[in-house]
């Protein structure tokens, strides 16, 4: 087995070689005219001459300059540290570049047109004949899945529940009470649409309280793995278009998230909080409800928020606050630590 190799055989489909050209054109880049051939890729320490690789960080420019890659996608600004055995594609966006290169090298395998004998789909419901529905899947009364979609094996569609065109749903994911818009990718285990965490308080017990909303999933959402979001109780709860969910992460009733929001695994959003577009929060984030999350602010890891946050703001620590705040007084502490005497 080639140890370079990315993307091994048994799991992935793999298409190649492809010439320079037609490898620096995926990238969004620009290359010198040659007839190398690149067969595919590799990491920087690895690679072959027949293989491509990348760089979007100066702090390993070391493994550049001692890199035996036939080609390597940079930033105009590293050109110089490339070795004169390698070929440079030059691309302000280097990592995006080499994204679109893997896809070239790696593409998506095509839907299998079809519904599997053991799959059970309502009469009532509506399948694409370009969709593919996979072992023991449930679709069920109402449903209606768009051209292009896979449904993995195992995976429940919800009555009355609509899948656009090319999603995938992962194996044992679940949706009810849901709108899908055109290339979501919910993976497996995934659950959309069950109701949110409702109730009043009696005094003899808990009174639960209708979820009468949807889930709203806007174009190219994914979410990952065992995430969970739940449905609206008097209103949708909608991740915006383009926004990415990590794994193992819950979205409560009636939270509104905008575009392009990136939510790293293990975050809770408590009820009716709304992330406004390109809002970024770290692993293990606690929101409390009924807050807003500003355009563009940047949430760190652990933190806890429990009060609004404006547009462009960094913070971090719990209860969250700024993030010059907050390193500000770890270094205060750590002083104090230090000068702290031992006792006898």
């Amino acid at each position: 087995m080639n140890k370079t190799a990315i993307g091994n055989a048994r799991f992935f489909d793999r298409i190649g070689p492809h010439p320079l050209a037609v490898v620096a054109q995926a990238a969004c880049g620009t290359a010198p005219k040659s007839d190398l051939q690149i067969e595919g890729l590799a990491p920087l320490q690895t690679a072959g001459p027949n293989e491509v690789s990348f760089l979007d960080n100066r702090r390993f420019a070391s493994v550049l300059k001692t890199t035996h890659a036939g080609a390597v996608i940079v930033h105009p600004d590293m050109q110089t540290l490339v070795p004169k055995t390698t070929i440079p594609i030059l691309t302000p966006a280097p990592h995006v570049g080499w994204a679109k290169v893997a896809a070239l090298f790696h593409p998506v395998r095509p839907v299998t047109p079809g519904i599997h004998r053991s799959a059970v789909v309502d009469e009532s419901a509506v399948v694409d004949p370009s969709a593919e529905i996979g072992p023991l899947c449930v679709i069920e009364a109402g449903a209606e899945i768009g051209p292009g979609c896979r449904i993995g094996p195992g995976a429940v569609i919800g009555s009355g529940v609509i899948v656009g065109p090319d999603c995938r749903i992962g194996a044992n994911a679940s949706l009810s009470h849901a709108q899908l818009g055109a290339r979501v990718y919910v993976y497996p285990g995934a659950r959309i649409g069950q109701e949110g965490f409702g109730f009043a308080p009696t005094k003899s017990g808990f009174q639960t309280a209708p979820q009468l909303g949807r889930v709203i999933l806007e174009d190219d959402v994914e979410v990952g793995t065992n995430s969970t979001i739940d449905r609206g109780s008097l209103q949708d709860t909608v991740i915006g278009a383009g926004s990415r969910l990590d794994n193992l992460v819950q979205i409560a009733h009636n939270v509104v998230v905008g575009r392009c929001c990136v939510i790293v695994a293990q975050v809770g959003i408590a009820g009716s909080t709304v992330l406004e577009d390109f809002v970024q929060v770290g692993g293990q984030v606690a929101i409390d409800g009924h807050l807003r999350m500003g355009r563009g602010a940047r949430i760190g890891a652990q933190s806890g928020v429990m009060w609004d946050i404006p547009s462009g703001a960094e913070v971090i620590g719990s209860p969250a606050q700024p993030k010059r705040e907050f390193f500000r007084q770890v270094a205060v502490l750590r002083r104090m630590g230090r000068k702290q005497k031992p006792r006898e």
